[in-house]
C-alpha cells in the first residue's frame, strides 16, 4: 500500500523506502521554521523576504532594483531609527507606481495598502509562498509516512495489533508523500531558481495537478481513520505507547497524530486559494495564463471533494480541543459527534439560594454539564454530568430572585439553570429544543426504515425461522445495530448478519449459534431473539446460563435501586471511574462495570457485613466513603455530596441485610427511601 508495504500506488511509480534516516533529513531540519509557519506552513508574507530560513531563491535582479523592493528587504529585526523618517522613505514608492498607471486616488490608496508592490513582485511572492508551504507540507507528510506509519507497522509486525488496521489509518499516504517529495517540490525548487528567466508556475501545476486525484482515497477514508486511531489508542496499550512516544518528539511540535492527519485534507484547498490569487495578479496576455487557468480548473475539482471533509475536520478539530479542555477523560472525539453550542451558565443549587458558575457543551446527542477548574494554560473543565438528548425535556421556569431561568430534565439528571440575559436564555432554549427535535427525527427515520424492512421480512414468519433462508439486509442500508441500535464502527462494533432473520447486528447481538434446518442443521450465527425462538430458551433460562459477572449492565441498571458513575480505589491502586449498580432483584450486592452498556461486570461486592466509613481522609477525594471487612477495603467517591448520600442511604441498609421498599427509582430522583420494613433471609 505505501512506503512500508510491498505494494505500490498505480499513480506513482516511485515510492520512498521506509527509512528513518530520511525522516531525520526531511522532518528534523528547520524545526524552528515549521513552528513559525504553523500547521499548514502559513506565515506572514514579510517573513519570506527577511528571514534567512529557509533558503529561498533571491528575487530576480529586475525586481530587486525597484524602490519598493528595497524597502521590503529591510530586515525586520533591525530597530527603526524613528517613525517619521520611515514614513518619508515609503511615501515616494506609491507615487512612482501610480505615475506608471492611472493617476487615480483609488489606485494610489491601494498601492499604499499593498506597500507599493508591482504585479511582478506580487506574483513572485505568491510563488515563494507556494514553495515555502510545500516544503513544510512535505516535512509533515514525511512525519506521517516515515515515522508514524512505519513505527506503527513495525509494532504491528510484532503481533501487537493487526497491520491491516495501520494500513486503513494511513490509507495511501506513502503515495501522496512520494508525489510531493519526488515530483512537485523539486519542480517548484528548480523553477524558483530560474524565476528571473522563467517567471511562471502555471505550467508546472497544469502538468502535475491530475495526480492530485489520489487525495480522493485519503479523504474518503478519513472519518474511519480518525475513529480507528481513537479506538486503538483507548484499547491497545502498544499502539498508544508508540503514538505517544512519537508525539513527545520535537518534530511533532506538541501536536497529536490526529492533528497531523488533518493536513492532507486541507492541502488541496490551499493550492486552490493560492492559484486564484496568482491568476488575479497575472495579466491576461501572460504566457502563463492558459496553463494557470487549466490547472485551477483541475485543482478546483479535486478541492470540491475535500470541502465537505474539511467541514467535518473542523468539527473534529474542535472536538479535539474540547477533549483536551476536559483533561482527555471524556470520550467525545467521534465523527458522529457534532458541537452545537457551548458557553458559561449559572446553576441554581437545590439546597440553598446560591448560584454556581458552570459551563455547558451541547452536542447533537448529549449535554456535558461541567465545572471550571484552575489551570495556567487556558480554560479547563471537569465533567460533572453527561445528560443524553434522548428523553430530554426543556421547561421555562420562574424565579423571583433569579431571572432568566430554565430547566433541563434528562434521564440522568435534572438541572435548573440561569442564563446571563433574556436573549441568552432564548438562545439556549432554542438550541436545546432544536437538538432534541433533530435527534427524534433521526431516530424516527430509522424506526420507519426498520418497519419497512420488517414488512419485507414478513415472508419469513416466526414459525419459519431457521427453516427458510432469509433475505439479508444490505450493510449500506443501516448505520446502527438493528437490535440494540448502537452505531457501527470499523473496530469495536462491526456488522454481522443473523443467518435466521437476515438483520444486520453487532457482535454483542449476534453472539449466539443455533441449528438451521435450511442449512442442513449446521450451527450458524444468529441474533439473540432468533436464538430464543429457535432453541426455545426464555430470558430467565438464558440468565441462568450466565455467571454472576456476565449479567449485562443494561439489564441491572434498568431495574436498579441506585446506579451511577463512582470513582473507585482498591488498596493502593490509583482511582478509576466505574459504573456502579445495586440491582433491585439483588439489593445486597454492588456490581461494578467499566461502562453502562458493558455485558460483563468487572467485579461484585457482597455488601452484607461490611463496615461503612463516611468520613473522607485528607488524602481521599471529596465526597468519598469506604467499605471495610477484615482486610478488604473498598474506597468510593461520588461527584457530589448529594449523590454520596443517596448511595450511603442504600448501602447502610444493605450491610445490615435490609432492603429498601418502594418502586424502582432513578439516582437522579432518589431522594427519600421509605423506612426499611423487611429483612433479608440471608
Amino acid at each position: 500500500m505505501g512506503g512500508c508495504s510491498s505494494s505500490t500506488c498505480p499513480k506513482i511509480a516511485l515510492i520512498p523506502p521506509c527509512s528513518i534516516s530520511s525522516t531525520t533529513t526531511l522532518v528534523g531540519e528547520n524545526v524552528s521554521e515549521e513552528e513559525a509557519q504553523g500547521i499548514n506552513g502559513n506565515r506572514p508574507a514579510k517573513h519570506s523576504a527577511a528571514s534567512p530560513k529557509p533558503q529561498v531563491p533571491p528575487k530576480p535582479l529586475h525586481l530587486q532594483n525597484s524602490p519598493s523592493s528595497n524597502i521590503h528587504q529591510t530586515p525586520r529585526h533591525k530597530a527603526l531609527p524613528s517613525a517619521k523618517p520611515r514614513m518619508e522613505e515609503i511615501k515616494p514608492a506609491p507615487a512612482s507606481c501610480v505615475s506608471k498607471e492611472k493617476p487615480s486616488k483609488v489606485s494610489d490608496l491601494i498601492s499604499r495598502f499593498e506597500g507599493g508592490e508591482t504585479n511582478e513582485e506580487k506574483l513572485h511572492k505568491i510563488a515563494n509562498e507556494l514553495l515555502l508551504t510545500e516544503r513544510a507540507y512535505v516535512n509533515r507528510l514525511d512525519l506521517l509516512d516515515q515515522v508514524f506509519y512505519c513505527k506503527l507497522l513495525e509494532e504491528a509486525n510484532r503481533g501487537s495489533f493487526p497491520a491491516e488496521m495501520v494500513n486503513k489509518i494511513f490509507s495511501n499516504i506513502s503515495s501522496i508523500n512520494a508525489f510531493h517529495s519526488k515530483f512537485l517540490l523539486p519542480e517548484l525548487e528548480k523553477r524558483m531558481q530560474e524565476w528571473e528567466t522563467t517567471p511562471r508556475i502555471g505550467d508546472i501545476l497544469q502538468k502535475l495537478a491530475p495526480f492530485l486525484k489520489m487525495y480522493g482515497e485519503y479523504v474518503k477514508g478519513f472519518d474511519n481513520a480518525m475513529e480507528l486511531v481513537k479506538n486503538m489508542t483507548e484499547r491497545i496499550p502498544q499502539f498508544k505507547s508508540v503514538v505517544e512516544e512519537i508525539q513527545r518528539q520535537k518534530i511533532c511540535g506538541s501536536l497529536t497524530l490526529q492533528h497531523h492527519m488533518l493536513e492532507p485534507v486541507q492541502r488541496i484547498p490551499r493550492y486552490e486559494m493560492l492559484l486564484k490569487d496568482y491568476l488575479r495578479k497575472l495579466p491576461p496576455d501572460s504566457l502563463d495564463w492558459n496553463d494557470a487557468k487549466k490547472s485551477l480548473e483541475i485543482i478546483s475539482t479535486a478541492a470540491s471533494h475535500s470541502n465537505s471533509a474539511i467541514r467535518k475536520m473542523e468539527n473534529l478539530k474542535k472536538l479535539l480541543e474540547i477533549y483536551e479542555m476536559l483533561g482527555e477523560e471524556e470520550d467525545i472525539v467521534n465523527p458522529s459527534n457534532e458541537l452545537i453550542k457551548e458557553g458559561q451558565i449559572l446553576k441554581l443549587a437545590a439546597r440553598n439560594t446560591s448560584a454556581q458558575e458552570r459551563y455547558l457543551f451541547l452536542f447533537n446527542n448529549m449535554l456535558l454539564y461541567c465545572v471550571p477548574r484552575f489551570s495556567l494554560v487556558g480554560s479547563k473543565f471537569t465533567v460533572r454530568t453527561r445528560v443524553g438528548i434522548d428523553g430530554m425535556k426543556i421547561v421555562e421556569t420562574q424565579n423571583e430572585e433569579y431571572p432568566h431561568t430554565f430547566q433541563v430534565s434528562g434521564k440522568e439528571r435534572t438541572l435548573e439553570l440561569q442564563a446571563s440575559s433574556a436573549q441568552d436564555k432564548e438562545e439556549w432554549i432554542k438550541a436545546l429544543q432544536e437538538t432534541i427535535d433533530a435527534f427524534h427525527q433521526r431516530h424516527e427515520t430509522f424506526r420507519n426504515a426498520i418497519a419497512k424492512d420488517n414488512d419485507i421480512q414478513s415472508e419469513v414468519s416466526t414459525a419459519e425461522l431457521g427453516k427458510r433462508a432469509p433475505r439479508w439486509i444490505r450493510d449500506n442500508e443501516v448505520t446502527m445495530c438493528m437490535k440494540c441500535k448502537e452505531p457501527f464502527n470499523a473496530l469495536t462494533r462491526r456488522r454481522h448478519h443473523c443467518r435466521a432473520c437476515g438483520y444486520v447486528v453487532c457482535w454483542k447481538c449476534s453472539d449466539y449459534k443455533a441449528q438451521l434446518e435450511y442449512d442442513g442443521g449446521k450451527l450458524s450465527k444468529v441474533c439473540k431473539d432468533c436464538y430464543q425462538i429457535i432453541s426455545g430458551f426464555t430470558d430467565s433460562e438464558e440468565k441462568k446460563r450466565k455467571g454472576i459477572l456476565e449479567i449485562e449492565s443494561a439489564e441491572v441498571s434498568g431495574n436498579s435501586v441506585v446506579c451511577s458513575f463512582l470513582q473507585y480505589m482498591e488498596k493502593s491502586k490509583p482511582w478509576q471511574k466505574a459504573w456502579c449498580v445495586i440491582p433491585k432483584q439483588d439489593p445486597l450486592v454492588l456490581y461494578m462495570y467499566g461502562a453502562p452498556q458493558d455485558v460483563r461486570a468487572q467485579a461484585t461486592i457482597p455488601l452484607l457485613g461490611y463496615v461503612v466509613d463516611e468520613m473522607p481522609r485528607s488524602a481521599d477525594l471529596p465526597h468519598s466513603f469506604k467499605l471495610t471487612q477484615s482486610k478488604s477495603v473498598h474506597s468510593f467517591a461520588a461527584d457530589s455530596e448529594e449523590l454520596k448520600q443517596k448511595w450511603l442511604k442504600v448501602i447502610l441498609l444493605a450491610v445490615t441485610g435490609e432492603t429498601p421498599d418502594g418502586p424502582n427509582e432513578h439516582p437522579a430522583t432518589l431522594d427519600d427511601h421509605p423506612e426499611p420494613k423487611k429483612k433479608s433471609e440471608c
